[in-house]
Protein backbone atom coordinates (compact mmCIF):
# COMPACT_ATOMS: atom_id res chain seq x y z
CA UNK A 1 0.00 0.00 0.00
CA UNK A 2 2.76 2.46 0.90
CA UNK A 3 4.58 1.73 -2.34
CA UNK A 4 1.38 2.44 -4.25
CA UNK A 5 1.07 5.77 -2.45
CA UNK A 6 4.61 6.71 -3.49
CA UNK A 7 3.91 5.77 -7.09
CA UNK A 8 0.73 7.85 -7.03
CA UNK A 9 2.69 10.81 -5.73
CA UNK A 10 5.25 10.45 -8.48
CA UNK A 11 2.59 10.29 -11.21
CA UNK A 12 0.10 12.89 -9.93
CA UNK A 13 -0.69 15.74 -12.32
CA UNK A 14 1.22 18.91 -11.58
CA UNK A 15 -2.03 20.87 -11.11
CA UNK A 16 -3.70 18.46 -8.67
CA UNK A 17 -5.05 20.59 -5.81
CA UNK A 18 -3.06 20.16 -2.60
CA UNK A 19 -6.19 19.58 -0.53
CA UNK A 20 -7.16 16.60 -2.73
CA UNK A 21 -3.70 15.09 -2.30
CA UNK A 22 -3.79 15.63 1.45
CA UNK A 23 -7.20 13.98 1.80
CA UNK A 24 -5.97 11.01 -0.23
CA UNK A 25 -2.94 10.57 2.02
CA UNK A 26 -5.02 10.81 5.18
CA UNK A 27 -7.46 8.22 3.85
CA UNK A 28 -4.60 5.85 2.96
CA UNK A 29 -3.08 6.32 6.39
CA UNK A 30 -6.39 5.56 8.11
CA UNK A 31 -6.86 2.44 5.97
CA UNK A 32 -3.31 1.22 6.72
CA UNK A 33 -3.86 1.62 10.46
CA UNK A 34 -7.18 -0.19 10.25
CA UNK A 35 -5.41 -3.22 8.69
CA UNK A 36 -3.06 -3.61 11.63
CA UNK A 37 -3.91 -6.09 14.35
CA UNK A 38 -2.49 -5.94 17.84
CA UNK A 39 -0.70 -8.15 18.50
CA UNK A 40 0.35 -9.16 15.01
CA UNK A 41 3.11 -11.27 13.48
CA UNK A 42 6.64 -9.91 13.29
CA UNK A 43 6.42 -10.56 9.54
CA UNK A 44 4.03 -7.62 9.31
CA UNK A 45 6.54 -5.37 11.08
CA UNK A 46 9.26 -6.65 8.75
CA UNK A 47 7.53 -5.23 5.69
CA UNK A 48 8.74 -1.76 6.68
CA UNK A 49 11.45 -2.50 9.29
CA UNK A 50 13.47 -4.99 7.26
CA UNK A 51 16.91 -4.48 8.81
CA UNK A 52 15.54 -4.69 12.34
CA UNK A 53 13.42 -7.74 11.51
CA UNK A 54 16.34 -9.58 9.90
CA UNK A 55 18.50 -9.03 12.99
CA UNK A 56 15.71 -10.04 15.36
CA UNK A 57 15.09 -13.26 13.38
CA UNK A 58 18.62 -14.37 14.29
CA UNK A 59 18.16 -13.63 18.00
CA UNK A 60 17.45 -15.88 20.97
CA UNK A 61 14.30 -13.81 21.50
CA UNK A 62 12.91 -14.89 18.11
CA UNK A 63 13.74 -18.54 18.85
CA UNK A 64 12.61 -18.51 22.47
CA UNK A 65 9.53 -20.66 21.80
CA UNK A 66 10.68 -22.95 19.00
CA UNK A 67 14.07 -23.78 20.55
CA UNK A 68 14.16 -27.60 20.95
CA UNK A 69 15.80 -27.24 24.37
CA UNK A 70 12.93 -25.07 25.59
CA UNK A 71 10.34 -27.39 24.06
CA UNK A 72 11.90 -30.33 25.90
CA UNK A 73 11.87 -28.46 29.21
CA UNK A 74 8.31 -27.22 28.60
CA UNK A 75 7.01 -30.72 27.96
CA UNK A 76 8.69 -32.10 31.08
CA UNK A 77 7.44 -29.18 33.21
CA UNK A 78 3.86 -29.68 32.08
CA UNK A 79 4.03 -33.45 32.64
CA UNK A 80 5.34 -33.02 36.17
CA UNK A 81 3.73 -29.79 37.37
CA UNK A 82 0.62 -29.36 35.19
CA UNK A 83 -0.84 -26.58 33.05
CA UNK A 84 0.13 -23.85 35.50
CA UNK A 85 3.78 -24.61 34.80
CA UNK A 86 3.15 -24.32 31.06
CA UNK A 87 1.65 -20.86 31.45
CA UNK A 88 4.51 -19.75 33.70
CA UNK A 89 7.12 -20.89 31.16
CA UNK A 90 5.30 -19.32 28.21
CA UNK A 91 5.03 -16.07 30.16
CA UNK A 92 8.64 -15.33 29.15
CA UNK A 93 9.27 -17.63 26.19
CA UNK A 94 5.99 -16.80 24.40
CA UNK A 95 4.58 -13.79 26.24
CA UNK A 96 1.95 -12.97 23.60
CA UNK A 97 0.57 -16.50 23.91
CA UNK A 98 0.41 -16.19 27.70
CA UNK A 99 -1.33 -12.82 27.51
CA UNK A 100 -3.87 -13.80 24.86
CA UNK A 101 -4.55 -17.24 26.32
CA UNK A 102 -3.21 -19.09 23.26
CA UNK A 103 -1.37 -21.64 25.42
CA UNK A 104 -1.58 -24.33 22.73
CA UNK A 105 0.26 -21.97 20.37
CA UNK A 106 -2.18 -21.94 17.47
CA UNK A 107 -1.37 -18.43 16.27
CA UNK A 108 1.82 -17.63 14.36
CA UNK A 109 2.56 -14.68 16.62
CA UNK A 110 2.47 -17.05 19.60
CA UNK A 111 5.33 -19.05 18.09
CA UNK A 112 7.45 -15.95 17.53
CA UNK A 113 8.89 -15.92 21.03
CA UNK A 114 9.64 -12.47 22.37
CA UNK A 115 8.20 -10.74 19.35
CA UNK A 116 7.96 -7.14 18.11
CA UNK A 117 4.43 -6.38 19.25
CA UNK A 118 5.16 -7.63 22.76
CA UNK A 119 8.26 -5.53 23.45
CA UNK A 120 6.92 -2.46 21.67
CA UNK A 121 3.61 -2.64 23.53
CA UNK A 122 5.30 -2.44 26.94
CA UNK A 123 4.30 0.79 28.66
CA UNK A 124 5.97 0.27 32.03
CA UNK A 125 7.61 -2.32 34.29
CA UNK A 126 7.07 -2.46 38.04
CA UNK A 127 9.37 -4.30 40.44
CA UNK A 128 8.42 -3.07 43.90
CA UNK A 129 7.27 -6.44 45.27
CA UNK A 130 7.83 -9.99 44.08
CA UNK A 131 8.60 -10.61 40.43
CA UNK A 132 8.86 -7.65 38.07
CA UNK A 133 5.75 -7.22 35.94
CA UNK A 134 5.46 -5.56 32.55
CA UNK A 135 2.38 -3.46 31.81
CA UNK A 136 1.53 -4.27 28.21
CA UNK A 137 -1.12 -2.57 26.08
CA UNK A 138 -1.80 -4.06 22.66
CA UNK A 139 -3.03 -1.13 20.59
CA UNK A 140 -2.26 0.77 17.35
CA UNK A 141 0.51 2.59 19.24
CA UNK A 142 4.05 1.16 19.39
CA UNK A 143 6.39 2.35 22.15
CA UNK A 144 10.17 2.57 21.97
CA UNK A 145 13.32 4.52 22.86
CA UNK A 146 13.09 7.14 20.09
CA UNK A 147 11.70 10.58 20.94
CA UNK A 148 11.14 11.66 17.34
CA UNK A 149 9.72 8.47 15.79
CA UNK A 150 6.77 8.79 13.44
CA UNK A 151 4.85 6.40 11.22
CA UNK A 152 2.12 6.52 8.59
CA UNK A 153 0.98 3.05 9.66
CA UNK A 154 0.82 3.12 13.46
CA UNK A 155 1.06 5.50 16.36
CA UNK A 156 4.38 5.97 18.16
CA UNK A 157 5.21 6.83 21.76
CA UNK A 158 8.50 7.50 23.51
CA UNK A 159 9.08 5.03 26.34
CA UNK A 160 11.65 5.73 29.02
CA UNK A 161 11.53 2.13 30.23
CA UNK A 162 12.89 0.98 26.85
CA UNK A 163 16.14 2.81 27.61
CA UNK A 164 16.61 1.13 31.00
CA UNK A 165 17.47 -2.35 32.27
CA UNK A 166 14.03 -2.47 33.88
CA UNK A 167 12.66 -3.41 30.44
CA UNK A 168 14.47 -6.75 30.78
CA UNK A 169 13.58 -7.44 34.41
CA UNK A 170 10.21 -9.11 33.94
CA UNK A 171 11.85 -12.10 32.24
CA UNK A 172 15.46 -11.98 33.38
CA UNK A 173 14.63 -12.00 37.10
CA UNK A 174 12.42 -14.70 38.61
CA UNK A 175 11.47 -16.01 42.05
CA UNK A 176 9.54 -19.26 42.22
CA UNK A 177 6.61 -20.03 44.53
CA UNK A 178 9.08 -20.91 47.30
CA UNK A 179 10.52 -17.41 47.09
CA UNK A 180 13.83 -18.69 45.74
CA UNK A 181 15.54 -16.43 43.17
CA UNK A 182 16.01 -18.79 40.23
CA UNK A 183 17.04 -16.05 37.79
CA UNK A 184 18.98 -13.11 39.21
CA UNK A 185 20.40 -11.28 36.18
CA UNK A 186 18.64 -7.97 36.86
CA UNK A 187 19.72 -7.96 40.52
CA UNK A 188 23.28 -8.83 39.49
CA UNK A 189 23.26 -5.83 37.16
CA UNK A 190 21.79 -3.51 39.84
CA UNK A 191 24.68 -4.39 42.15
CA UNK A 192 27.35 -4.07 39.46
CA UNK A 193 29.70 -1.24 38.42
CA UNK A 194 27.73 -1.08 35.16
CA UNK A 195 24.63 0.10 37.02
CA UNK A 196 26.63 2.66 38.99
CA UNK A 197 28.10 3.98 35.73
CA UNK A 198 24.66 4.19 34.10
CA UNK A 199 25.24 1.41 31.59
CA UNK A 200 21.96 -0.48 31.06
CA UNK A 201 21.60 -3.94 29.53
CA UNK A 202 20.97 -2.36 26.13
CA UNK A 203 24.48 -0.85 26.04
CA UNK A 204 25.95 -4.37 25.64
CA UNK A 205 23.10 -6.35 24.11
CA UNK A 206 21.43 -3.72 21.89
CA UNK A 207 24.23 -1.33 21.02
CA UNK A 208 23.87 1.00 18.03
CA UNK A 209 24.91 -0.34 14.62
CA UNK A 210 24.64 0.73 10.99
CA UNK A 211 21.15 0.12 9.69
CA UNK A 212 17.82 1.64 8.78
CA UNK A 213 14.86 1.93 11.12
CA UNK A 214 12.55 2.04 8.10
CA UNK A 215 13.14 0.90 4.53
CA UNK A 216 14.13 3.87 2.30
CA UNK A 217 11.40 2.86 -0.16
CA UNK A 218 8.87 3.61 2.59
CA UNK A 219 10.45 6.64 4.22
CA UNK A 220 13.67 8.38 3.29
CA UNK A 221 15.72 9.50 6.28
CA UNK A 222 19.32 10.46 6.98
CA UNK A 223 19.39 8.30 10.11
CA UNK A 224 21.62 5.26 9.48
CA UNK A 225 21.85 3.93 13.05
CA UNK A 226 19.64 1.40 14.79
CA UNK A 227 19.71 -0.62 18.01
CA UNK A 228 20.98 -4.14 17.35
CA UNK A 229 17.93 -6.39 17.58
CA UNK A 230 20.01 -9.54 17.21
CA UNK A 231 20.70 -9.06 20.94
CA UNK A 232 23.76 -11.35 21.29
CA UNK A 233 23.79 -13.18 24.62
CA UNK A 234 25.83 -15.56 26.71
CA UNK A 235 25.56 -18.42 24.24
CA UNK A 236 26.96 -16.51 21.24
CA UNK A 237 30.58 -16.60 20.17
CA UNK A 238 30.59 -12.84 19.66
CA UNK A 239 29.44 -11.99 23.16
CA UNK A 240 31.55 -14.64 24.90
CA UNK A 241 34.77 -13.47 23.26
CA UNK A 242 33.98 -9.84 24.14
CA UNK A 243 33.19 -10.70 27.74
CA UNK A 244 35.65 -13.34 28.95
CA UNK A 245 39.44 -13.12 28.77
CA UNK A 246 41.96 -15.78 29.77
CA UNK A 247 45.73 -16.16 30.11
CA UNK A 248 47.88 -19.27 30.56
CA UNK A 249 51.22 -19.51 32.38
CA UNK A 250 53.39 -22.54 33.22
CA UNK A 251 56.36 -23.15 35.52
CA UNK A 252 58.30 -26.07 36.95
CA UNK A 253 58.37 -26.44 40.70
CA UNK A 254 59.53 -29.35 42.88
CA UNK A 255 59.32 -32.02 40.19
CA UNK A 256 55.90 -30.85 39.07
CA UNK A 257 54.51 -28.79 36.24
CA UNK A 258 52.49 -25.89 37.67
CA UNK A 259 49.85 -24.35 35.43
CA UNK A 260 47.90 -21.17 36.18
CA UNK A 261 44.98 -20.06 34.05
CA UNK A 262 43.60 -16.61 34.82
CA UNK A 263 40.00 -16.04 33.76
CA UNK A 264 38.43 -12.57 33.78
CA UNK A 265 34.87 -11.29 33.40
CA UNK A 266 35.97 -8.07 31.74
CA UNK A 267 32.73 -6.83 30.14
CA UNK A 268 29.50 -8.23 31.57
CA UNK A 269 27.42 -6.18 33.98
CA UNK A 270 26.29 -9.44 35.59
CA UNK A 271 27.79 -12.74 36.68
CA UNK A 272 29.17 -15.11 34.04
CA UNK A 273 27.33 -17.26 33.30
CA UNK A 274 24.01 -15.73 34.29
CA UNK A 275 20.42 -16.90 33.97
CA UNK A 276 19.55 -20.57 34.42
CA UNK A 277 21.47 -22.43 37.18
CA UNK A 278 22.17 -25.12 34.59
CA UNK A 279 24.37 -22.83 32.53
CA UNK A 280 28.09 -23.35 32.99
CA UNK A 281 31.37 -21.85 31.89
CA UNK A 282 33.92 -24.67 31.81
CA UNK A 283 37.71 -24.44 31.86
CA UNK A 284 39.29 -27.61 30.48
CA UNK A 285 43.02 -28.24 30.76
CA UNK A 286 45.00 -30.99 29.03
CA UNK A 287 48.68 -31.85 29.47
CA UNK A 288 50.43 -34.32 27.16
CA UNK A 289 54.00 -35.13 28.22
CA UNK A 290 56.59 -36.49 25.84
CA UNK A 291 57.11 -39.60 28.00
CA UNK A 292 53.60 -40.76 27.12
CA UNK A 293 51.56 -39.40 30.04
CA UNK A 294 48.22 -37.65 29.51
CA UNK A 295 46.45 -35.52 32.09
CA UNK A 296 43.11 -33.73 32.09
CA UNK A 297 41.53 -31.34 34.62
CA UNK A 298 38.37 -29.26 34.60
CA UNK A 299 36.88 -26.35 36.53
CA UNK A 300 33.25 -25.27 36.20
CA UNK A 301 31.94 -21.77 36.85
CA UNK A 302 28.27 -22.16 37.80
CA UNK A 303 25.60 -21.69 40.46
CA UNK A 304 24.49 -25.09 41.76
CA UNK A 305 21.05 -25.22 43.38
CA UNK A 306 19.11 -27.79 45.42
CA UNK A 307 15.58 -28.48 46.61
CA UNK A 308 14.38 -28.07 50.21
CA UNK A 309 15.97 -31.42 51.15
CA UNK A 310 19.35 -30.42 49.76
CA UNK A 311 19.13 -32.66 46.69
CA UNK A 312 21.10 -31.13 43.79
CA UNK A 313 18.92 -30.24 40.80
CA UNK A 314 20.21 -30.91 37.30
CA UNK A 315 17.04 -30.45 35.23
CA UNK A 316 15.75 -27.07 34.13
CA UNK A 317 12.05 -27.59 34.83
CA UNK A 318 12.73 -28.92 38.34
CA UNK A 319 15.22 -26.17 39.14
CA UNK A 320 12.73 -23.49 38.11
CA UNK A 321 9.87 -24.76 40.29
CA UNK A 322 11.61 -26.65 43.11
CA UNK A 323 14.90 -24.85 43.79
CA UNK A 324 15.11 -23.66 47.40
CA UNK A 325 18.79 -23.14 48.19
CA UNK A 326 22.22 -22.48 46.67
CA UNK A 327 24.79 -25.22 47.14
CA UNK A 328 27.68 -23.30 45.60
CA UNK A 329 28.33 -20.32 43.35
CA UNK A 330 31.63 -20.27 41.46
CA UNK A 331 30.59 -17.85 38.73
CA UNK A 332 32.66 -14.82 37.78
CA UNK A 333 31.36 -11.56 39.21
CA UNK A 334 31.45 -8.40 37.08
CA UNK A 335 35.08 -7.33 36.69
CA UNK A 336 36.40 -10.34 38.60
CA UNK A 337 39.72 -11.98 37.71
CA UNK A 338 40.35 -15.45 39.09
CA UNK A 339 43.50 -17.57 38.96
CA UNK A 340 42.86 -21.30 38.62
CA UNK A 341 45.92 -23.36 39.65
CA UNK A 342 46.81 -26.91 38.60
CA UNK A 343 49.79 -29.24 39.25
CA UNK A 344 50.84 -32.28 37.20
CA UNK A 345 53.60 -34.86 37.86
CA UNK A 346 55.77 -33.97 34.86
CA UNK A 347 59.42 -34.02 36.03
CA UNK A 348 62.15 -31.70 34.82
CA UNK A 349 63.68 -32.73 31.52
CA UNK A 350 60.39 -34.06 30.12
CA UNK A 351 58.80 -31.78 27.56
CA UNK A 352 55.03 -31.29 27.53
CA UNK A 353 52.26 -29.68 25.54
CA UNK A 354 49.72 -27.72 27.61
CA UNK A 355 46.33 -26.83 26.13
CA UNK A 356 43.48 -24.93 27.78
CA UNK A 357 39.99 -24.35 26.43
CA UNK A 358 37.09 -22.32 27.82
CA UNK A 359 33.59 -23.26 26.73
CA UNK A 360 29.99 -22.40 27.50
CA UNK A 361 27.72 -25.35 28.25
CA UNK A 362 23.98 -25.63 28.76
CA UNK A 363 21.62 -28.61 28.81
CA UNK A 364 18.13 -28.24 30.34
CA UNK A 365 17.73 -32.02 30.67
CA UNK A 366 21.09 -33.83 30.73
CA UNK A 367 19.72 -37.20 29.66
CA UNK A 368 17.85 -35.78 26.67
CA UNK A 369 20.96 -35.42 24.52
CA UNK A 370 19.99 -31.86 23.54
CA UNK A 371 22.60 -29.39 24.63
CA UNK A 372 24.53 -26.31 23.62
CA UNK A 373 28.30 -26.09 23.77
CA UNK A 374 30.31 -23.14 22.46
CA UNK A 375 34.12 -23.22 22.65
CA UNK A 376 35.35 -19.64 22.46
CA UNK A 377 38.86 -19.55 23.93
CA UNK A 378 41.85 -21.85 23.34
CA UNK A 379 45.35 -21.40 24.77
CA UNK A 380 48.48 -23.50 24.13
CA UNK A 381 51.98 -23.64 25.59
CA UNK A 382 54.96 -25.89 24.79
CA UNK A 383 57.09 -26.61 27.87
CA UNK A 384 60.63 -27.74 26.96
Amino acid sequence: MLIEIQVALAKRPARMPFVVLLLGLLAARATARAELRAPDSAEVCGRCHRAIHAAWKASAHAKATEDPMFQDALRLAEEQFGGGARKACLGCHAPVAAMTGDLVLREKVSWEGVTCDYCHSIRDVTSEAGNAKARVEFSPVRSGPSRDASSMVHGTAYSRVHTSSLACASCHEYRNARGFPVLTTYTEWKNSPAAQEGRPCQSCHMYRVEGRVVEPRILRTSDAKVNLHQMPGSDTLEQLTRTVAANLSVAREGGQLKVVVSVTNRMAGHYVPTGSPLRQLVLELKVDSYDGQHFRAERAFRRAVADEDGTPLDREHIAVFRAARVLSDTRLAPGEKRNEEFAFPVPAGVSAQVAAAVWYFYSPAPRSGIQKRVTFLTLNRFVP
